[in-house]
């Protein structure tokens, strides 16, 4: 008996602390983040005393939480399809609450070690490396033991070139920003470090200001959605009756997705010569389509007809989402899930309908599939925002003074802090824009060293190698450790006699 399942239909006390454990978790994730990628945000105001370090996290911690709030939701969903996706449609099982909880308690035991040693290791990279391990293990010990279907590995390259290629930017910018501004602001005090404890002239510390705003925001509206994701689906995967669908949505909204799914639902069965699978079979085709080596088919169309038939057939007489049982909320979204991303896969293979008329609304069926199941509550922002801002508030002064003094050989900058921040900024919403997480970490180190460089003021060798050592380490390590814990945990699982 899979004791999450009843927990699922019969709420009971073992249902909510399931939640907390596992929400409580996520945050836990968002906190230790503040550790080091807010902690980042901070320290140039900090080590150029153009404010005070509680003013400076408390501000800081303002423009994440507002940075988070206005975060469409791109990049939390981008984390979500890295993950094994027979396991995101079934993560109110025990495998799927497995790899919630190895994947958490691993990319937390990195970046702890890592702050503790001072070294600014990113969020992003240890989130993603612990998805991968559990992605890897889940293949490993499944029936085909099949490496290439355990990762979505076109998503995984993408994710990774953002990240490989952010601190290159990061050094280059910074290096060729501060140089800019020598030749066009001739102000020697902007390239001078502080002296003592005074605070750098009003003009200076406007533009530091400008800037750490900048990045707490970007890095808020980036860094922070990476725990909204998952946080969303543990709700989905424990409260699906109230979490699975976006139960805002007005009748409008619910009628035209029924009428569309209606219409389409033809289509595809056209495509698959009027054949029509339905139910848990057409579930299972999909899921094994939107593997890695998943291959278009008559099957995929057929199944493809029978999920969009599903959905009409369940939403018709729902005037909305609140209409609907809530024994089915849970399986409108894995259809809607299943038919957003075959969709999207298809487009990508060039698949859909030929007529372009019926291809647009096949692509605008995909969007209204994603726009009602990839939502993050509110109360998610404020208490990932929350968690960023007391994470910086407690831990934020190992990182900052790695940043501030460690990096490089002379103190920083007034011109090397903003240079270095400015393009943290602007790189960060740039990979926002197309929904890419990059590490706040990785492009604001590299930027400071990348000022060092074009200031000539040298770099100490050992901290950028121990630095850059993090770096490297960072992927295998966390796909190690969330391999092995989630090997354990399905062990442990499958040794008390759950499924």
């Amino acid at each position: 008996m899979d004791f999450l399942a009843t927990a699922v239909t019969d709420p009971t006390f073992l249902t909510y602390f399931l939640l907390a454990l596992a929400v409580g978790l996520a945050l836990g994730f968002e906190f230790v983040n503040g550790f080091h990628d807010t902690a980042n945000a901070v320290a140039t105001v900090i080590y150029t005393h153009t404010l005070k370090p509680t003013p400076a996290v408390i501000w800081s911690g303002i423009w994440n939480l507002i940075g988070v709030l206005a975060s469409s939701g791109a990049v939390a969903f981008g984390i979500v399809a890295l993950l094994p996706v027979e396991l995101v449609i079934n993560i109110g099982s025990s495998a799927g609450f497995a790899m919630v909880f190895s994947l958490l308690v691993s990319a937390i035991m990195w970046n702890v070690g890592t702050w503790y040693l001072g070294l600014p290791a990113s969020s992003s990279h240890t989130l993603i490396g612990s998805i991968l391990g559990v992605g890897l293990a889940n293949a490993l010990m499944g029936p085909d033991h099949s490496v290439t279907d355990g990762v979505n590995w076109a998503k995984a390259q993408e994710v990774g070139l953002g990240l490989l290629i952010s601190p290159v930017v990061g050094f280059v910018a910074a290096a060729l920003l501060l140089i800019t501004l020598k030749i066009l602001v001739r102000k020697p005090e902007l390239y001078r470090a502080p002296v003592g404890q005074t605070p750098p002239p009003l003009w200076i510390r406007a533009i530091l200001m400008l800037t750490c705003t900048g990045v707490s925001f970007a890095h808020g509206s980036n860094d922070g959605q990476k725990g909204m994701g998952l946080i969303v689906l543990i709700l989905v995967g424990i409260l699906p009756g109230t979490y699975a669908l976006k139960m805002s949505a007005d009748h409008e909204t619910v009628a035209g997705l029924s009428a569309e799914a209606a219409q389409l639902s033809s289509v595809f069965a056209d495509d698959a010569d009027g054949a029509v699978i339905s139910g848990r079979e057409a579930n299972d085709i999909l899921a094994a389509f939107l593997k890695p080596s998943g291959q278009p088919s008559v099957e995929v169309f057929a199944a493809l007809a029978g999920a969009t038939a599903d959905v009409s057939g369940r939403l018709k007489d729902a005037e909305t989402f609140q209409a609907l049982p809530s024994s089915e909320r849970g399986d409108v979204r894995t259809d809607l899930y299943l038919v957003s991303k075959t969709i999207a896969k298809l487009d990508k293979a060039g698949r859909l309908a030929m007529d372009p008329e019926v291809r647009a609304a096949e692509q605008a069926l995909g969007q209204h599939a994603d726009a009602l199941t990839n939502y993050i509550p509110d109360w998610v922002k404020y208490a990932v925002a929350l968690s960023l801002g007391l994470g910086t508030m407690i831990g934020y002064k190992r990182i900052v003074k790695t940043v501030g003094e460690k990096i490089g050989k002379d103190h920083l900058t007034y011109g090397q802090g903003a240079s270095a921040e400015a393009v943290a900024m602007g790189t960060i919403m740039v990979a926002d824009h197309f929904g890419l997480p990059v590490s706040t970490t990785h492009v604001l180190s590299s930027g400071v060293a990348g000022t060092m460089a074009a200031n000539n003021s040298g770099l100490q060798v050992a901290t950028v190698r121990n630095i850059l050592m993090a770096w490297v380490l960072t992927l295998p390590v966390c796909i190690f450790l969330g391999a092995l814990l989630f090997a354990g945990a399905l062990n442990a699982i499958a040794l008390l006699g759950f499924r």
